[in-house]
């Protein structure tokens, strides 16, 4: 497994403690990613996931209740909802490549997930990224309008 698949699926596994059970110390947090990960960088990575999660997580939330249709966040699986806005918030917010973000997420619900769990996963998160397009057009649609005012 290459080394930031591993720490993705730490990063996961922490999100999912803290979905099932908020109760979890931060010290609990580091030694259990000290404990399944070899190298500080890759510590490093996984915890800028889990605490950018965190700290966006209502507008997570919001972009997947929105992306998914006939769906509401408490209805799915934790493991999906979890995935979901780990790769949300890797296309939204961080220079990993959009496609690379979406088969990671993937993966991870292929390997903790149930059987229909990489389609769905890969469904909303490919909606999820249509969105993210269509606003970048729309700004660019503004950005032609406002300098032909000019």
């Amino acid at each position: 497994m290459a080394r930031r698949s591993r720490a993705r699926e730490v990063a996961l596994q922490l999100l999912y403690q803290e979905d099932l059970n908020p109760a979890i110390s931060a010290a609990e947090e580091q030694q259990f990613l000290h404990g399944r990960l070899a190298s500080s960088d890759l510590v490093e990575f996984a915890w800028s996931l889990v605490t950018g999660v965190r700290e966006r997580r209502t507008e997570l939330d919001a972009l997947l209740s929105k992306t998914a249709d006939n769906w509401t966040l408490s209805r799915m699986a934790a493991t999906d909802r979890n995935v979901l806005r780990l790769g949300a918030f890797e296309i939204m917010h961080t220079e990993t490549p959009e496609r690379v973000a979406i088969n990671e997420a993937v993966e991870l619900a292929k390997r903790f997930g149930s059987k229909q769990s990489a389609q769905f996963v890969n469904g909303i998160l490919d909606r999820v990224l249509g969105r993210r397009g269509d606003a970048g057009s729309k700004d660019a649609e503004s950005k032609d309008a406002e300098s032909k005012q000019e």
